[in-house]
């Protein structure tokens, strides 16, 4: 199977250890006492999967050679590294409440969503040259916003129930205000009246 990989392929790989790195950084973190370096690793890692995730797509372009896999392998990443991973970074920062871990879920959920909705649209949606104008809703990587948010959350200290915003209690579960930033990115993400221009 290596074999078939393309240049691209290896980027897009890179894209995806880069997140799955960063969930194992944070359970690390969680697991020794709040060691630092784990969660700064992986605030740098997330960022070091969109520029894998920028480069495959240029790669591809430049050699003019791409996989059979290249469509979907860069969608099974994208999950990982800007679905997963920042859900991940929200939980290990204090996200932790009923209403927040549902809220995690949804934003996963948008994200799976709207990557299958492209993969399926791809064809339809491309011009002549098969290149394709827009993307419906916005495009996953975009939740790299969230993480820096969070970035800085951390940096200022504001971690558990000192996130800002606080917290409060809706039908007996906690919820803190900060989570719905997720709920507006996965909801943009499945959007179908956002158009988005392809670059």
């Amino acid at each position: 199977m290596l074999r078939e990989f393309v240049p691209a392929d290896m980027l897009t790989l890179g894209n995806a250890a880069c997140g799955a790195g960063a969930v194992f950084c944070c359970l690390q973190y969680l697991a020794e006492s709040r060691e630092p370096l784990y969660l700064w690793t992986a605030f740098v890692l997330l960022p070091t999967a969109l520029l894998m995730d920028a480069l495959d797509g240029w790669v591809a372009r430049k050699m003019r050679r791409s996989s059979m896999l290249g469509l979907d392998l860069d969608s099974l990443a994208d999950i990982v590294s800007f679905g997963v991973a920042p859900a991940v970074v929200g939980f290990t920062l204090g996200l932790r409440g009923g209403w927040d871990s549902l809220i995690l879920v949804y934003f996963i959920s948008c994200g799976i969503s709207r990557l299958a909705r492209f993969n399926v649209t791809a064809e339809s949606l491309a011009d002549g040259a098969g290149k394709v104008k827009y993307f419906e809703g916005t495009p996953i990587p975009t939740s790299i916003v969230i993480v820096a948010v969070l970035a800085a959350a951390y940096y200022t200290g504001a971690t558990g129930d000192n996130i800002w915003g606080g917290y409060i209690f809706f039908l007996s579960m906690k919820l803190h205000p900060l989570v719905l930033i997720y709920a507006l990115s996965g909801s943009a993400m499945i959007s179908q009246t956002l158009r988005i221009p392809k670059p």
